[in-house]
């Protein structure tokens, strides 16, 4: 399923970059109503519904010229929304001073309390070195947590 997704990115990158837009994420899963390729998208100053149409339709003609999808499937092309996903460095540098929930692949204690655990939330400080730095909410430290120990990280929304 990698090795898909990243066939699918590959193909698509060109065509998004010269619509001035930027691929957050890629989903391609089974949920009831069949197959689902979802492509989450941003642009500078915001993405709104004609961006994403034109988005759709490009990556639709695309797709189906270069047949790399074996299964019917259903295209779906949307914002990343008030929660954003946060994958690549340049993620963690671009929303620093923003809320957000990271979950690791397994429980660390990157602040030395002596619990290890899995869920981090707190203000994003930065990226350096390969590491995500968090400031936590609970008590004010900074903490760093190694890029690929990351399973999920995404912003949150606070009022």
């Amino acid at each position: 399923m990698a090795h898909l997704i990243e066939r699918i990115e590959a193909l698509v990158t060109p065509i998004l970059t010269d619509l001035g837009c930027e691929l957050v994420d890629i989903e391609y899963q089974q949920e009831q109503r069949g197959w689902v390729l979802r492509f989450l998208l941003d642009k500078e100053g915001g993405i709104n519904l004609d961006a994403c149409a034109a988005a759709s339709r490009e990556i639709g003609s695309l797709l189906d010229v270069e047949d790399v999808i074996p299964t019917a499937f259903n295209l779906e092309v949307s914002s990343p929304g008030l929660e954003r996903p946060l994958k690549k460095a340049g993620d963690f540098e671009r929303f620093s001073g923003q809320p957000a929930k990271i979950k690791t692949v397994s429980s660390i204690d990157p602040d030395e309390s002596g619990k290890n655990r899995k869920t981090f939330i707190g203000t994003l400080s930065g990226f350096d070195n390969g590491d995500v730095l968090l400031q936590l909410k609970k008590d004010g430290d900074t903490i760093r947590i190694a890029l690929h120990l990351i399973d999920k990280a995404n912003l949150i929304f606070e009022f």
